[in-house]
C-alpha cells in the first residue's frame, strides 16, 4: 500500500500523543515522551559467588610465545589512502565538503594500516589489536610533555578535576592530589618522586586534542573522549582493572610495557561499568605481553583488564582516546521500555486491570520456591503482556532519547577559517569610533546555507513540543554546560527537517519549505545566531 505523505509537523505531533496504535507501528515513536526523562534502576546482582570457567582466549599468545616471524596484525594498505603527518592530515581534512566523510578519514589514520572494515569486522567489542609502526613521529602534533608543561604554566589546571596524581607500588593503588591549582613546581616534584600524572580533559585545554575528538565522534556516534597520562622512567601508576569503554592507547613518547588479559567470566564481557582495582592473582595469564614504542597503538575492547608500566630507562606519554560508553541496545532499551508502558498503559485495558487480590501470598522471593498453580498462571500472563508491549515500542522516540544524551556528551566543532568566516563566530561586529558597528548580518534569500556539521543538530519530540538540540555551544569541558536545545515553531519544523537532510549540500534560504518568506528568514536568523549554520560566502553587515 503507497504510504501517505505526513508534514515533519504532523510526525512530531504524532510522536507527542493522540496516536492510535496502528499509527505508532508505522511511525513508532513516543505518544509521549516527557521532559523529565524516564528511567529503570538496576537490580544490583546479587553478593553470591558464582564459578564460572574462565574464558577461552581471544587472542593470539603474548609476544614472548609468538614466532619471530609472526605479525602482530593486518597490515595491508588501507585503499587509496597513504598516512600524512597530522598538521597536514587536518590541513586537508578542513578541505572536506562533509563532516563524516572527514571522521572515516581521521579513523583509518588512526588505525592505519590495517583497514576500518577489517577492525570493525574482527576487532570491535571482539579482541585486542596492536600496531607497531617503526615510525616514532606518526602521532607527532596530537600532543606532548613540552605542551603539558606549557598548560601547567598557562592555564588553570585544577587537581582532582583536570589532573590526577597516582602510583602503585607492591600492589597498591594511590592517589595523591593536593587540593587547587597543580603549579608545575609541585606537579614536577610528585613526577621526580615517581608518581604518574593522569589528566583527564586535555581536549579542554589542546586545540588540536580538541579537533581531533570533535571529527572521531561523528565516526562513533557517541562521545569521544581522551585521557594523557605520564608516566616516569621504571614505575606503574595503575592497578590492573578493566574499563567501561573501548579504548585507543596512542603512545606518543617514550615507551610503555603493556599487559592485556581476558575477561574473567562471560559476566565481565562487555561492562557496563568499570572494574574495581585487582591483585596480580586475580587475573591469570596475559594474552598480550608487548612494548609500546612512540606511534604505535593498542586498542581493547571494554572488559579487556590492563596494566601498563615503564621500563627502567624512559618515560612514557600516551593519550587514551574513548568511546562506547553506555552505549549498547540494554541502554537503549531502558529508554524505550518505560515509554512503552507508558503507551500500552493509555492504549490497552488489559495494562490496566488490577493485579490479583492475593498475588503476595504466592508471588515474591519468599514464595519463589513454592509449588503453586498460581505462579504459573502469574507469571505466563506477565509473559503475555509483555509480547504484547513490543507493539507498542516507540523505537524512533527511544532512540532520539539516546540522541539527546550524545549531543550533550558531544564537543563543539573547532571551526576552519572559511565556516568562521561564515559563521556568527566571523561576523563583522565590532566596537569603533564611539560606537557597535556592523552588528547585524544581512542574510538574503539568495544566501546560501548549511548546518556546521552533519550530527551538530537534531529535531526530537518532547511532550507536546518539538525541540531542536544542538551541539555548537558545548563546552569543551564534558557537561559543563546544560543541554542546548530551542522550542521549534511549527511554521520552522518542515524547513529544519529538509536543511538536517541537505547536508553537505548548501541550500538557499530562499529554498526553505516554510510558507512565508519572513518563516524562512526569521528560522535562518536563529540558526545563524546559535551558530548552527554558516554561509558559503562570507558574513557581511548590513
Amino acid at each position: 500500500m503507497e504510504r501517505k505523505h505526513m508534514s515533519a509537523l504532523s510526525i512530531y505531533q504524532t510522536l507527542s500523543g493522540g496516536a492510535t496504535s496502528e499509527v505508532q507501528a508505522k511511525a513508532p515513536a513516543a505518544k509521549k515522551i516527557k521532559k523529565k526523562e524516564n528511567g529503570i534502576q538496576l537490580n544490583k546482582k546479587s553478593n553470591k559467588k558464582k564459578r564460572m570457567k574462565p574464558l577461552k582466549s581471544r587472542m593470539r599468545p603474548s609476544s614472548s610465545e609468538k614466532s619471530r616471524g609472526e605479525k602482530d596484525c593486518e597490515t595491508d594498505d588501507a585503499e587509496g589512502f597513504d598516512s600524512p603527518a597530522l598538521d597536514a592530515l587536518l590541513t586537508d581534512l578542513a578541505k572536506v565538503n562533509n563532516s563524516r566523510d572527514r571522521a572515516n578519514r581521521l579513523f583509518q589514520w588512526l588505525i592505519h594500516p590495517v583497514q576500518d572494515k577489517s577492525f570493525f569486522r574482527e576487532n570491535w567489542e571482539k579482541k585486542p589489536m596492536l600496531i607497531q609502526r617503526q615510525n616514532p613521529d606518526y602521532y607527532k602534533g596530537l600532543f606532548s610533555t613540552a605542551e603539558f608543561d606549557q598548560i601547567l604554566r598557562n592555564d588553570n589546571v585544577q587537581y582532582g578535576v583536570n589532573l590526577d596524581v597516582t602510583s602503585y607500588t607492591n600492589g597498591k593503588r594511590e592517589t595523591h592530589n593536593p587540593p587547587g591549582r597543580a603549579l608545575p613546581y609541585t606537579v614536577w616534584d610528585f613526577y621526580e618522586s615517581g608518581c604518574s600524572l593522569r589528566m583527564l580533559n586535555p581536549q579542554a585545554f589542546s586545540s588540536t586534542v580538541w579537533q581531533v575528538l570533535s571529527i572521531l565522534q561523528e565516526k562513533f556516534g557517541s562521545m569521544a573522549g581522551a585521557n594523557m597520562y605520564l608516566t616516569p622512567p621504571g614505575t606503574q601508576g595503575f592497578a590492573p582493572h578493566y574499563d567501561d569503554i573501548e579504548a585507543f592507547v596512542v603512545q606518543l613518547e617514550g615507551k610503555k610495557h603493556w599487559r592485556v588479559y581476558n575477561p574473567r567470566s562471560e559476566d565481565e564481557v562487555l561492562p557496563l561499568v568499570s572494574s574495581p582495582n585487582f591483585s596480580q592473582k586475580e587475573i591469570g595469564q596475559p594474552i598480550m605481553d608487548v612494548v609500546l614504542e612512540a606511534g604505535d597503538l593498542l586498542y581493547f575492547p571494554r572488559g579487556f583488564i590492563h596494566q601498563g608500566d615503564c621500563l627502567p630507562d624512559v618515560h612514557s606519554l600516551h593519550i587514551t582516546v574513548s568511546s562506547y560508553q553506555r552505549n549498547s541496545w540494554g541502554d537503549l532499551l531502558l529508554k524505550l521500555m518505560p515509554a512503552a508502558l507508558e503507551i500500552a498503559m493509555e492504549d490497552d485495558v488489559e495494562f490496566r486491570k488490577g493485579l490479583p487480590l492475593d498475588y503476595l501470598q504466592f508471588m515474591g522471593v519468599q514464595n519463589s520456591e513454592k509449588e503453586d498453580p498460581r505462579r504459573d498462571k502469574f507469571i505466563a500472563h506477565v509473559q503475555g503482556l509483555m509480547k504484547k508491549l513490543i507493539q507498542c515500542a516507540p523505537v524512533d522516540a527511544a532512540v532520539d532519547q539516546k540522541a539527546k544524551d550524545f549531543l550533550h556528551d558531544c564537543l563543539p566543532p573547532l571551526l576552519n577559517s572559511e565556516e568562521k568566516a561564515g559563521s556568527v563566530y566571523g561576523a563583522p561586529a565590532r566596537w569603533g569610533d564611539g560606537e557597535a558597528l556592523n552588528v547585524t548580518v544581512e542574510l538574503k534569500g539568495q544566501t546560501k546555507i548549511r548546518l556546521m556539521r552533519a550530527g551538530a543538530a537534531r529535531l526530537c519530540s518532547d511532550g507536546d513540543t518539538v525541540r531542536l538540540y544542538y551541539t555548537t555551544e558545548n563546552s569543551r569541558v564534558y557537561h559543563k554546560e546544560e543541554p542546548k536545545d530551542i522550542e521549534m515553531k511549527a511554521e520552522h519544523i518542515d524547513a529544519m527537517e529538509f536543511l538536517i537532510h541537505s547536508y553537505p549540500k548548501f541550500v538557499s534560504v530562499a529554498s526553505l519549505p516554510c510558507e512565508t518568506a519572513e518563516a524562512k528568514m526569521s528560522l535562518a536568523e536563529l540558526l545563524f545566531e546559535k551558530g548552527m549554520i554558516h554561509t558559503a560566502e562570507p558574513s557581511t553587515a548590513k
